[in-house]
């Protein structure tokens, strides 16, 4: 029986339970941030749009707006639609304001003042919300009303530029890598913002800036001489920009076979019999290896193809240098790590069937990951929230109508005590 075929853990012991976050993101980068506080056991609420998230519409799906990427990113969420052009669903997110925690947008901050949800507004409903604006830029700044996508922050970063470095040619890295580690620094944020709340500091306003976010991050090796005032030299960390750092064709498939230690390349040498190496002073030690990098990775690409994939990654293994074979994504879900550490399951979905879900990488002793609700249905728990807010029948029913849902409640709808 797979972990989310099992009973869920008590949400009791998660340790984000009673925790309520309203999310406004749409695509990936503020969706990732919210996935990693949903599974961590918070009460996220999707609001969307009549039209639904974007990443709904890729494809390939088995039924419109529930696309395979949609599948794990917005597990253990609720969805509610409202069209927040119309009056009336202000009213109904200003309820939902009032019992939330967190307020959490990627809507560029004119545009955000314009829908009326600012921090100044939003506080004054809810004086204790943590609020976090994700944004492409920092709002203070010239670009502050520049359109972001994660291609366009790879160009600014620098992180295009580094390929430039290698081989005269920038390029993406194909992974939306700024949405996704800014994401995560969205995520961090709000958990710091929330322990600070419950030291009695308050609630709060965060930015997170996806274009200075990716900046400081590729900058944390990269800066190296550029550190000091004046430069002890340009910026860039000179073995990750060495164009003969690559994964290596072996006799069989490709490999990163990677000695690092002295006495790494001392068992490399042996092994391969190139004793010339051995008491080169080029290449006694770390500081004087970086300085003569390309050599070194000159000669593995030589020895690399005279040796099959698995005999590298058993020689390395037995010495404790690092080897790994180089998978395709098609290949990972049979790696023998990913099979005992459980990552891939597979769940029934109740509207799409069978899929396969990637759990939470970190694990809690307290906390079993536990799949409590499958991706939503666009607005699937409108009627839902809404009564949970507090909402009388006629006014869901009025939203309901103008998203041209059917108002009717069902066995699993919660109605308000006092309702028939």
């Amino acid at each position: 029986m797979s972990g989310e075929d099992q009973p869920p853990a008590p949400e009791a012991r998660a340790p984000l339970a009673g925790v309520r976050v309203l999310d406004l993101t749409t695509v990936i980068m503020g969706p990732f941030a919210s996935h990693i506080l949903a599974d961590l056991g918070a009460d996220v609420i999707k609001i969307e749009s009549p039209d639904g998230d974007l990443l709904r519409q890729y494809r390939p799906s088995r039924s419109p707006g529930m696309s395979g990427v949609f599948l794990n990113l917005h597990r253990n969420k609720r969805s509610v639609a409202l069209d927040l052009k119309r009056e009336s669903h202000h009213a109904a997110l200003d309820r939902l304001i009032n019992g939330a925690d967190v307020f959490l947008h990627n809507i560029r901050p004119q545009a955000i003042a314009r829908l009326g949800y600012t921090y100044e507004r939003v506080k004054a409903l809810k004086p204790d919300i943590v609020y976090c604006g994700a944004y492409g830029f920092a709002a203070t700044g010239p670009y502050g009303e520049k359109a972001a996508y994660d291609d366009l922050i790879q160009a600014g970063s620098g992180i295009a530029g580094l390929f430039a470095a290698i081989d005269g040619v920038p390029r993406y890295v194909p992974t939306v890598i700024c949405d996704k580690l800014t994401g995560q620094a969205i995520a961090y944020s709000i958990l710091a913002a929330l322990f600070a709340r419950a030291r009695g500091a308050g609630g709060q306003a965060i930015e997170v800036p996806m274009f200075e976010t990716t900046v400081e991050f590729n900058l944390v090796e990269h800066i190296t001489g550029a550190a000091f005032v004046p430069p002890l030299g340009r910026a860039g960390f000179g073995r990750l920009l060495n164009a003969r750092r690559k994964p290596y064709r072996t006799a069989d498939g490709y490999a990163c076979i990677l000695p690092y230690s002295d006495r790494n390349w001392q068992d490399f040498y042996d092994f391969t019999g190139r004793g010339e190496f051995k008491n080169d002073p080029r290449f006694a030690r770390l500081a004087e290896r970086v300085q003569n990098i390309d050599t070194l990775y000159a000669m593995i690409e030589e020895e690399a193809p005279k040796r099959g994939t698995a005999e590298w990654v058993a020689f390395c293994d037995r010495v404790s240098i690092p080897c790994m074979p180089v998978l395709s994504l098609d290949e990972l879900e049979d790696d023998p790590q990913i099979v005992a550490s459980g990552l891939f399951a597979e769940a029934e979905h109740p509207s799409e069937g069978r899929y396969r879900s990637v759990r939470r990488p970190v694990t809690f002793s307290a906390d079993p990951f536990a799949i409590r609700r499958h991706a939503p249905r666009l607005g699937e728990h409108t009627e839902e929230v809404l009564a949970e807010a507090g909402l009388d029948r006629a006014a869901r029913a009025a939203i309901l109508a103008d998203l041209g849902v059917d108002a009717r409640p069902d066995a699993t709808t919660p109605v308000p005590a006092g309702e028939s």
